[in-house]
């Protein structure tokens, strides 16, 4: 290889080490915001899991509704993506699964596929049954339901939103150590190549010298 070939591969490699630490720094900051913005964001909601006195029969935990996955976090703040959703999937959602009851029967209204009603279906369910003539207080009773949907189902949209964002973090953090591994490998082929060049260049030079000195 000449030497105006390998000037050219160092200067390549040379930027592509400043690109690659740029993006790497980039990553880690992405990182670094993302997961306090989310831990400061959640903190600042002042929610909290149920006790641990509530994992027990009739309990806000009760074993028997509730996963071992949100039963682990009893007692603590929500205060991380991981947490955000575990709450948003496995109580606020195991909460809505009971809300929307039929105030005759006490039984959860299920719409024609057997499915739990939600904000919006429950809208339609409520037009259905005052077209069917029934009683103003049934009626009340109906909308006090949508409207506790309606704030479940959105405090469990920004919930998961939150842990969404948690989760970009999370991949900009392997992201940003990928690319220092990147980095460094490049780095290393830079000073590669810049060895062989000036072991070339003092080879050339004991070269010249030898031929003097015998000349």
């Amino acid at each position: 290889m000449n030497s105006g070939m390998r000037w050219r591969i160092m200067s390549l490699q040379a930027i592509l080490v400043l690109v690659l630490g740029f993006v790497a720094g980039f990553c880690f900051w992405a990182n670094s915001f993302t997961t306090s913005y989310v831990h400061d964001q959640l903190v600042a909601q002042h929610i909290s899991f149920p006790a641990a006195s509530e994992i027990k029969a009739g309990g806000a935990l009760d074993p028997a509704e509730f996963p071992a996955s949100i039963r682990q976090y009893a007692g603590t703040p929500l205060d991380s993506g991981d947490k955000a959703k575990e709450y948003a999937n496995n109580f606020i959602g195991k909460h809505l699964e009971s809300v929307g009851k039929d105030p005759v029967t006490g039984k959860v209204i299920l719409d024609a596929n057997g499915q739990v009603l939600t904000y919006s279906t429950m809208g339609d369910y409520i037009t259905a049954q005052k077209a069917a003539g029934a009683s103003t207080a049934t009626i009340t009773t109906l909308n006090g339901e949508r409207d506790t949907m309606f704030k479940g189902e959105m405090l469990r949209g920004t919930l998961l939103n939150a842990w969404g964002w948690s989760q970009l973090g999370l991949y900009a953090g392997y992201a940003a150590f990928g690319l220092v591994v990147a980095t460094a490998v490049v780095a290393a082929a830079f000073f590669f190549e810049l060895f062989l060049m000036l072991y070339g260049v003092r080879k050339e030079s004991e070269g010249v010298v030898t031929r003097t000195s015998t000349a």
